[in-house]
C-alpha cells in the first residue's frame, strides 16, 4: 500500500443541488444558504487536510422558466467566483413526467433535470487524481452513482503507487432518513452545529421568496 504523504491536498467538490436537499430534510432549509468555501475548509482544517481548491457544480432554471431561482443562483454563483471558488453550471432540462393522483387519476407535471452536471463533476475528480492535482477529492454529495468514481480513482491509485483519498460530507439528523454517503468512500458527517458554521450570510432570494 502506497505510504500517507505527510500534507495531504485536498480539493472540494460541491455537488449543489445534492447537497441543498440534504440540508432541507436535515435542518428544514428551503433555500441553499451554505457557503462551500466554509464548509470546505472546516472539514479539511478538522481531518487535517490542506485545502487546495473548491469548486461547485449545479443545474438552474432558464429565467423564463423560473425567474426567482435564475437570479437566486446567478448572483450566488457569481460570488463564489468572487471568493475564488471555481463553478460549473448548466440551465435545466424540462420533461413532462406523469405522477398519479389519490383515488387512482393521474396529471402530467414539468420536471426540470440536471443533464451533464454529475457527469462533469466525476470527470473532474478523476482527471485531479490523474494529474496528481490533490491527494484527497472531498465531495460534498450523496449520489450513489459516484461510486464509480471510487473504483477509478482506485485503480489509479494502484497504477501510480500513490496515496489518494475520497471522502463524502453530507448531512445528518434525526430527521433525515438517508445515513450513507457514497460507497466505497470515508463519510464526514455535518451534524447542525457544524452546518451552521458554515452559513452564506448573503440572502439572493426576492422579497415574498419561500
Amino acid at each position: 500500500m502506497p505510504a500517507e504523504p505527510p500534507v495531504k491536498r485536498a480539493i472540494a467538490f460541491f455537488d449543489g443541488q445534492n447537497l441543498f436537499y440534504a440540508a432541507k430534510y436535515a435542518f428544514g432549509y428551503t433555500w441553499p444558504n451554505y457557503n462551500p468555501r466554509l464548509l470546505a475548509q472546516s472539514v479539511c482544517t478538522a481531518k487535517g487536510w490542506q485545502l487546495q481548491e473548491t469548486r461547485f457544480y449545479t443545474g438552474f432554471p432558464n429565467p423564463q422558466d423560473d425567474a426567482f431561482w435564475n437570479h437566486f443562483w446567478t448572483a450566488k454563483l457569481a460570488q463564489m467566483g468572487r471568493e475564488g471558488i471555481r463553478t460549473y453550471s448548466r440551465h435545466l432540462k424540462y420533461r413532462n413526467q406523469t405522477v398519479m393522483l389519490p383515488g387512482g387519476g393521474s396529471t402530467t407535471v414539468l420536471v426540470g433535470s440536471e443533464k451533464g452536471i454529475d457527469v462533469r463533476l466525476a470527470l473532474d475528480i478523476v482527471a485531479v487524481a490523474r494529474d496528481g492535482t490533490c491527494d484527497v477529492a472531498l465531495i460534498f454529495s450523496q449520489d450513489q452513482d459516484l461510486s464509480e468514481v471510487a473504483d477509478e480513482v482506485r485503480a489509479i491509485s494502484v497504477q501510480q503507487a500513490r496515496w489518494i483519498k475520497l471522502a463524502c460530507a453530507f448531512p445528518t439528523s434525526p430527521t433525515y432518513p438517508n445515513t450513507r454517503g457514497i460507497h466505497k468512500t470515508e463519510w464526514v458527517r455535518l451534524d447542525r452545529a457544524a452546518y451552521d458554521a458554515c452559513l452564506d450570510t448573503r440572502d439572493y432570494r426576492a422579497r415574498g421568496a419561500p
